[in-house]
């Protein structure tokens, strides 16, 4: 099993420039050869493989106006001519789109290490090429402080190592091989009823809140919403014709408007952690979940934010990954399946059941919550489906 890790750096000044240089080397890379593979493409000539746009690239660095290239490690461009042609093989077989030039302002920036020169430390992370002076006051750019101490083990095989940039901070992250665990869990099933009133409601009777309407999260959403109102109104102060003269403190609030959205995104990344960690130190003997129409919910206006904010698709993501960690099978509810208007003690359906209806009210007498029933419910599907 790889388990993926990623660790945020703290890099110094020297360190900041040549993480933006080596990001941009790869950038060009790609787009190199998207040019090439074009024009070969123009020229009625057959897709070039990433063994010969790499013989090409090692020319293009000898001569005088890309000289630039050499003082970058070799691996960087290399893995961006490989990526690229990956792009084009998935656009070939209809995995993808077809591939773009990337944008300076607005492509992520990344870059490849090799797995055997990367090292790490519990403090520090060593990245090739930074300088090539053999002194020892020199080799010290090499080494980039980690963010996290012990994080990141010292003594494994790595393997795809990426250093990306989120217009804050810089981060790497690389793949770790562990042992699969075999253990088989002997408790029972949950089933997970996903809402906007509460993040998760299971079927053991555990509700976890929605963090969205916290006085901290409001808070940080009424700041996020004035400095956005205070950018706006600079911008247009500053409008000459068609086009915006961008000032310093336009620069400025704008920093601070990208710090605010990393801390809103953090608090909620960080409650789905939490929530699908507590749910899997429970160890049921299996976890259903619904497969939501999230595309078709977010059309209602009224609550197309509050599902946004509430990263149903993330938490999904979380609860397959980390099952899989822990040898817990995941089963994934029919989409069409009446969760919540199916009664949990006849079997009864209610058609008339509306969103409104906060309460179940069954013929039978079950008067039960509805969040809590369809919880019930997909429990009930995910035995149904181990049975069979």
């Amino acid at each position: 099993m790889i388990k993926s890790i990623k660790v945020r750096l703290h890099p110094n000044n020297k360190q900041l420039t040549k993480l933006f240089q080596y990001a941009g080397c790869a950038r060009f890379a790609y787009n190199w050869v998207i040019n090439r593979e074009q024009e070969n493409h123009n020229d009625g000539n057959k897709f070039l493989s990433d063994n010969d746009l790499r013989k090409e690239f090692t020319q293009l660095k000898k001569r005088e106006d890309y000289k630039w290239l050499n003082h970058v490690s070799n691996n960087v461009p290399k893995q961006a001519i490989k990526d690229a042609c990956n792009t084009y093989k998935r656009f070939f077989k209809g995995q993808c789109r077809y591939p773009k030039f990337k944008s300076k302002k607005r492509s992520k920036l990344s870059f490849y290490q090799d797995n055997v020169a990367i090292k790490f430390t519990d403090t520090h992370v060593k990245v090739e090429g930074f300088s090539m002076s053999n002194k020892r006051s020199k080799q010290r750019v090499n080494w980039i402080r980690l963010c996290e101490k012990g994080r990141i083990p010292t003594d494994c095989k790595y393997m795809n190592p990426r250093f990306t940039y989120d217009g804050l901070y810089w981060y790497v992250s690389v793949g770790i091989e562990t042992d699969d665990i075999s253990n088989v869990s002997t408790n029972d099933g949950v089933g997970i009823d996903l809402g906007i009133k509460d993040l998760a409601i299971c079927s053991d009777g555990n509700k976890y809140p929605n963090i969205n309407k916290t006085q901290r999260v409001k808070k940080l959403e009424k700041r996020k919403r004035r400095l956005q109102r205070s950018i706006s109104r600079k911008y247009e102060y500053n409008r000459k014709g068609n086009s915006y003269c961008k000032t310093r403190n336009i620069t400025k609030g704008e920093h601070e408007l990208l710090k605010v959205i990393k801390r809103l995104t953090n608090i909620r990344r960080n409650h789905l952690h939490q929530t699908t960690s507590e749910i899997l130190k429970r160890k049921p003997s299996f976890i259903c979940v619904e497969d939501l129409n999230v595309s078709g919910m977010m059309r209602n206006k009224h609550l197309s934010k509050a599902i946004q904010q509430q990263g149903f698709y993330e938490f999904r993501r979380q609860i397959q990954y980390k099952s899989e960690w822990n040898n817990i099978s995941v089963i994934i509810a029919d989409r069409f399946f009446p969760s919540s208007k199916l009664c949990s003690c006849c079997g009864m359906i209610n058609k008339d059941l509306k969103l409104s209806d906060r309460t179940y009210k069954c013929d039978c007498g079950n008067v039960i919550d509805r969040d809590f029933q369809a919880s019930l419910n997909l429990k009930q599907y995910g035995e149904n489906v181990l049975n069979l």
